[in-house]
């Protein structure tokens, strides 16, 4: 693809780094905020607040501008119940179901041997020590139905399997391997009203 200024070249380029995004739809974005400046100086701004002022809730891995995020703070949350997710936009997908009110735990990510994750990588060792302070009475698993989503609840299930807790996990009906966030808001609240014991899904 030939441009005529290498700013609108070097504009695509990075435009066409995000996901989804090829060069084409790149070029049409970089034209469209060529062509509309004050909304670009406003998204170049919201993207530099985001990056400069975004932190992580020191409970949840949640993303917060302050130590503890909005669900953490919040207190009318039911702090005895913990949904494990793979990342913060599962939470969002969540909470827009409108279905829950407990509180989450980010793991940032899932175990993927290929791709060089293993337990350490993840935020498994802080859940193992949210629990062994005696408040949890259920965990929630909630990571998609893929190889690495299954092979980190059972990773996780093992490890809290000596306390005293309900160990649930979302019913299927959420397609194999599709991400929570493309899961729609009604399946979705189906799936965590009707969750079931984890150690079923071993049988």
């Amino acid at each position: 693809m030939n441009f005529p200024s290498s700013l609108i070249k070097n504009a695509v380029e990075a435009i066409s780094n995000f996901p989804g995004i090829g060069k084409k739809t790149a070029l049409r974005l970089a034209v469209y905020l060529l062509r509309n400046k004050k909304q670009a100086q406003n998204i170049s701004q919201s993207i530099k607040e985001m990056i400069e002022q975004t932190t992580y809730c020191q409970n949840c891995y949640n993303i917060s501008k302050h130590d503890l995020c909005n669900i953490c703070a919040n207190n009318k949350r039911n702090k005895n119940t913990i949904c494990v997710v793979e990342d913060i936009r599962d939470i969002i997908a969540i909470e827009n179901t409108m279905q829950y009110k407990g509180l989450y735990h980010v793991l940032g990510g899932l175990i993927s041997p290929i791709d060089g994750i293993g337990p350490n990588e993840l935020n498994i060792d802080s859940l193992v020590e949210k629990i062994q302070k005696g408040n949890v009475e259920e965990i929630i698993f909630a990571l998609c139905a893929s190889m690495e989503g299954e092979t980190t609840s059972y990773y996780m299930y093992k490890q809290l399997r000596p306390f005293e807790l309900n160990i649930t996990t979302i019913s299927k009906g959420i397609s194999i391997g599709n991400e929570l966030e493309y899961t729609d808001e009604i399946t979705l609240g189906r799936a965590l009203l009707n969750r079931y014991a984890f150690e079923k899904s071993l049988e």
